[in-house]
């Protein structure tokens, strides 16, 4: 008979795997990953950040249809398969919305689509401008599955492709959290005294400064941008992770596992990452799936001031600010649909946080 692997990792892989909620915000938040990795795959609209704008069916329901006419430009494009996977494709064709046509000896007559009941324009084209063939090749019918935001931008291919920001801002907030808040805690709450003073007393500093203020200041210091944002977010983070690993590493030296470590001649630096981090890791994964949906926040917050990433570029946080006055001209769901997408995110990472504590709790 095969032996029962009993070693922690597994016992603990164990645990999480009957936590039913921990399993379903992991399933959930690797999905979450892959859309944001892969969104022009999945986007109705490929162009770069999804900003094909149609200003004549601007503000349209969920499920809107309209038939949709592409002029090519004739433009080629020379982007690699790499550059349209993970960048978007460059659109250089014109697309124009309509609502009715015909065609008659080789010349395709159009309406443009109006909103409000309006009548549009009525224009001709012969099949020569559009580069010969068949003119139903160049006419469809889009559907719209979340409507369109207030540029007539296609709604869904925009929440998509702006999950990659809204998702991995909290990725590298707390890998930098992570990093320097265990650098800072293990040196203060190992060595103590002077040591331990001055790091304490650089932490009180940061603490004391409102977080979204202490962001604002590094993102205007660092410019505005995408990868800005990022480092300003996780270098505010870090502080409450280090309190956490002072605390948590001066109970945890004077014990006697510790005590053994040191009388068998064992390094500071193995001694803590190899005996007392692992001891204390809980506490830690709950700091930072918190710090995860923190970051998510403080970023749509920046993006609702106008100093996180910059238009054109689709986030959920700048989609509320477009539309959130939408809310009392009678299209919530403008607002609606990236403020649930960030409330399932950040629910989602707190209860992994929740299962992962659990799971790793060695006093368990």
């Amino acid at each position: 008979m095969p032996l029962k692997n009993n070693s922690l990792t597994a016992l603990a892989l164990q645990k999480f795997k009957k936590n039913f909620w921990g399993v379903f915000s992991f399933v959930a938040i690797v999905c979450i990953g892959l859309v944001s990795i892969f969104a022009y795959v999945f986007a109705p609209d490929a162009s770069k950040n999804a900003n094909q704008m149609h200003l004549s069916i601007h503000s349209k329901s969920p499920g809107f249809e309209v038939g949709m006419l592409t002029i090519p430009s004739g433009i080629s494009s020379d982007q690699n398969v790499f550059s349209k996977l993970f960048f978007g494709k460059d659109n250089t064709d014109t697309e124009i919305p309509i609502q009715s046509y015909r065609i008659k000896d080789n010349v395709l007559s159009y309406v443009e689509y109006a909103s409000d009941g309006l009548k549009g324009v009525e224009k001709e084209l012969s099949i020569d401008a559009l580069g010969g063939g068949k003119f139903e090749d160049y006419i469809e019918t889009r559907t719209f599955t979340f409507g369109t935001d207030k540029y007539g931008r296609d709604y869904l291919s925009r929440v998509l492709i702006g999950s990659r920001i809204s998702f991995f801002i909290g990725f590298v907030a707390v890998l930098i959290s992570l990093l320097v808040g265990l650098l800072m805690g293990s040196i203060a709450g190992y060595y103590g005294r002077k040591i331990d003073a001055f790091i304490m007393w650089i932490i009180n500093i940061t603490w004391s400064i409102p977080t979204l203020l202490l962001v604002i200041a590094i993102t205007l210091a660092l410019g505005k941008g995408f990868w800005q944002v990022f480092i300003a977010v996780g270098l505010t983070m870090w502080v409450e992770v280090a309190r956490v690993v002072r605390g948590q590493i001066i109970s945890a030296k004077e014990m006697q596992y510790v005590t053994a470590a040191r009388a068998l001649g064992y390094n500071d630096y193995r001694i803590i990452t190899k005996h007392i981090l692992p001891n204390i890791f809980g506490p830690l994964i709950v700091i930072s799936a918190a710090n995860f949906a923190a970051a998510i926040l403080i970023e749509s917050g920046l993006c609702f001031l106008g100093i996180g990433a910059q238009p054109p570029m689709a986030s959920w946080g700048a989609m509320i600010k477009d539309h959130y006055n939408y809310i009392i001209l009678g299209k919530p769901y403008l607002a609606i649909i990236p403020g649930l997408c960030i409330m399932f995110l950040v629910m989602a990472f707190m209860l992994i946080g929740n299962a992962l504590r659990d799971a790793l709790d060695v006093k368990t």
